[in-house]
């Protein structure tokens, strides 16, 4: 066990833990945030996915050690304390169904649109690949990734 200093969503926290333990442990069972899920744990679906530093990260396999002196944005946290543009949009095009997949695909869309803030369809669907909805709702949730696109 080692203390492990994380920046999550603009707060500081200090956890003990092995410095390999997924970061989405630390975030679900240490921080006790719900909204990356535990979907796969290989990091196939996205349903874990968190932004750090920028970067669309699957946080099921990151060791919680490998991003202590980084900045870890969860959906909680993306709109800065009122709602992002995606979730707005999400919202309108009211695409939840399960929500199961809802983290991953909001949150790579948000690291994809803060580096192309414009995106084509096609550009936003070469983006989102790996992004799993067992629902099928994708349909929905691309006309609500275009919308926040827009807006």
């Amino acid at each position: 066990m080692a203390k492990i200093a994380l920046n999550v969503d603009g707060k500081s926290h200090s956890i003990e833990a092995d410095p390999d333990m997924p970061l989405l442990y630390a975030l679900r069972d240490d921080l006790g945030l719900r909204n990356p899920k535990f979907g796969c744990g290989l990091a196939q679906c996205g349903a874990c996915t968190v932004i750090v530093d920028g970067e669309a990260t699957r946080s099921c396999v990151t060791p919680v050690d490998s991003v202590q002196k980084n900045k870890i944005v969860t959906l909680a946290g993306l709109g800065g304390g009122k709602a992002h543009k995606l979730q707005e949009a999400f919202l309108a095009e009211q695409v939840p169904q399960c929500g199961m997949c809802m983290n991953g695909w909001i949150m790579t869309a948000a690291a994809f649109l803060e580096k192309n803030p414009k995106p084509s369809e096609a550009q936003f669907k070469e983006a989102l690949t790996g992004i799993k909805c067992r629902c099928g709702t994708h349909m929905s949730i691309l006309r609500a990734l275009m919308r926040a696109a827009q807006a």
